[in-house]
């Protein structure tokens, strides 16, 4: 087979990357070791930034997200039991965030890459890169227990943090930085209405608390847990009594407790590769950076990369120019460094760390109670949560 790009892997980046690169006349195939149903059926963030907002618009997959999507114009900050309203649109000139599970990005990607009857490898075996410091790139892999080979003019890593893509690297020519937290995430995915109508980030002596959601009936709520911490010792009711204590009298009152749909403990960690380009492959996504979840980073990052690949790429085959190929890499760690910095801030902010001892705790609250009462210490919160513009400080 050839084509011009291979992408591998089929989660939200190799699919919006394939969308982009379809509407701009480009041929790209994406290789997925997992099936469809798998792929949909990960339970991921759902924190849309105006930037990935405005990509999916331009890939042409956006209408369901506007009519479903919820649009939030700030949210709260809890801490020594009251809460504080961080003002998203006011702070920031009239922006927003969309709250849209990746679920469903994934699926809208997925429906219109399937319309355009475009080429998706699904359950493909024994992936592997090849040759993608020539300029004869090739992706082998096996399916239903043939073996086949990919022939291609570059080849995109939008296959997370495990995939392929990165390990194939020389570890001379890559860097890698990482910083993992002593804590975890325990989510629950409920059918209940949200305790708030809007983000509810919490900061308290037991540990930190999220109360998030993905529509007006199906609320996300996580809790800080020790990493040795094993989600079958935490039954729905343990969750909801422990979420109770960590929130104010106000927030108790709204809760609505149900059954967990789905429950699962994540570690935490901030993951950066150097470079993100090697010859004629190229990193995206959680391939060459994972951010902890505190910051809604991750999924609007790896619309970014791609942003900026595609334009590489369009640039390529239109122009005949690598000016965009030769400075993706740069362009991207820029951002990237920039949502790391503000992801590991945040979570340093808000979760309990022990080992700090009760100065720990007393500087937290010093710092919370500065950005609240601080338009200037707010508006550097809410530029970063609504995320920077794509050539911030070009």
């Amino acid at each position: 087979m050839r084509t011009q790009v291979a992408i591998i892997g089929a989660g939200p980046s190799g699919l919006l990357l394939g969308q982009l690169l379809h509407k701009a006349g480009i041929d790209a195939v994406i290789i997925e070791r997992q099936s469809g149903d798998y792929v949909l059926g990960r339970i991921r963030a759902g924190v849309l930034e105006q930037v990935t907002i405005d990509l999916l618009d331009e890939a042409g997959v956006g209408q369901r997200m506007h009519q479903e999507g919820m649009v939030h114009g700030g949210f709260d900050m809890l801490f020594k039991g009251e809460r504080h309203r961080i003002d998203l649109n006011g702070l920031t000139g009239g922006k927003n965030v969309m709250v849209y599970g990746q679920t469903e990005v994934t699926r809208d990607l997925m429906d219109a890459r399937q319309a355009a009857g475009l080429t998706t490898i699904y359950e493909a075996g024994n992936v592997s890169v090849h040759g993608f410091d020539t300029k004869k790139p090739r992706v082998r892999y096996e399916k239903d227990g043939q073996a086949h080979e990919i022939e291609c003019d570059f080849i995109a890593g939008c296959d997370g943090f495990h995939g392929v893509c990165r390990a194939s690297v020389p570890e001379s020519a890559i860097t890698e930085y990482e910083k993992v937290y002593p804590f975890g995430w325990l989510g629950v995915l409920a059918d209940t209405p949200p305790v708030h109508h809007e983000l509810i980030y919490v900061n308290s002596t037991r540990g930190f608390a999220l109360c998030s959601q993905r529509s007006a009936t199906r609320s996300r709520y996580y809790l800080q847990v020790p990493l040795t911490d094993k989600v079958e010792a935490w039954s729905d009711d343990a969750f909801w009594n422990e979420l109770r204590l960590r929130l104010d009298a106000g927030g108790r009152e709204h809760l609505v407790t149900g059954p967990a749909i789905e429950k699962s403990v994540a570690p935490l960690r901030s993951f950066v590769a150097e470079p993100m380009r090697f010859g004629r492959m190229f990193l995206a996504g959680d391939a060459a950076h994972i951010v902890p979840p505190t910051g809604a980073k991750g999924l609007n990052l790896a619309a970014s990369d791609v942003k900026y690949l595609s334009s590489a790429l369009i640039e390529f085959y239109a122009e005949k120019s690598e000016a965009g190929i030769d400075t993706y890499s740069e362009r991207c760690l820029r951002r990237v460094w920039r949502a790391e910095r503000f992801s590991w801030w945040f979570t340093s902010l808000m979760h309990n760390f022990p080992e700090n001892g009760p100065i720990g705790q007393k500087l937290q609250d010093a710092e919370l109670d500065y950005l609240v009462h601080s338009e200037a210490g707010a508006r550097s919160v809410a530029e970063n949560y609504v995320g920077l513009p794509l050539d911030f400080g070009s």
